[in-house]
């Protein structure tokens, strides 16, 4: 004859794996519910990080002194160009005081045109790009900044310029020339190695 069932010894399946899991499962959880302060503190990590993204647009205050520097520089060499166009027109053979002129000229504008490139940068790398939602105000390839690379290149590759310019108006203003003539161009072919060493391993460790 089969013996009775013991109580408790047969329970359904359900209970038997419903008990031991239960503990399990309320541990699990437990292991894994972030502590009561965590939601305040991701809150406060995102404010303070759309805060510091938001300051970017800070640099729309050195993108206006920028872009007013370079009108600034394009207004003076436009003035020493009225002021000194009489005499300029008088002597029409060419002079060393009328190439010393139009070298003036072309130095103060590519200062401007620096200082303008420079502006583009700033906002196109910092705030947004000038080109992106409206293709009338598409820019030239060559104004495009993609990185601190691209501006670096064009900026160091202006002043290039600039120091060259200067310095063959230095030379055609000079009378006497001799060693502070070469000792200058000597500072200046220094300077612009330099800088074109720079530009060069920046672009190859930069990639």
């Amino acid at each position: 004859m089969a013996d009775p069932p013991r109580e408790g010894g047969g329970g359904s399946p359900t209970g038997s794996e419903d008990g031991p899991s239960q503990p399990a499962a309320a541990a699990g959880v437990s292991g894994t519910v972030a502590p009561r302060g965590a939601p305040g503190l991701a809150r406060l990590e995102h404010g303070f990080e759309r805060a510091l993204s938001l300051s970017r647009v800070v640099v729309v205050v050195p993108v206006i002194v920028l872009v007013l520097a370079a009108i600034s520089s394009f207004a003076l060499g436009t003035d020493v160009f009225v002021r000194s166009v009489a005499s300029f027109v008088e002597e029409s053979h060419l002079t060393a005081h009328n190439l010393g002129f139009l070298l003036l000229l072309t130095d103060l504008f590519l200062v401007g045109a620096t200082l303008m490139i420079a502006a583009f940068g700033f906002y196109d790398l910092f705030v947004t790009r000038i080109d992106a939602g409206d293709q009338s105000l598409r820019l030239p390839g060559w104004l495009r900044m993609r990185d601190l690379n691209d501006l670096k290149a064009r900026v160091i590759s202006m002043i290039i310029l600039v120091a060259a310019v200067t310095f063959v108006d230095v030379v055609v203003e000079t009378k006497d020339g001799g060693l502070s003539t070469f000792f200058l161009g000597a500072a200046v072919a220094l300077v612009i190695a330099a800088l074109t060493a720079f530009l060069h391993f920046g672009r190859t460790n930069g990639g």
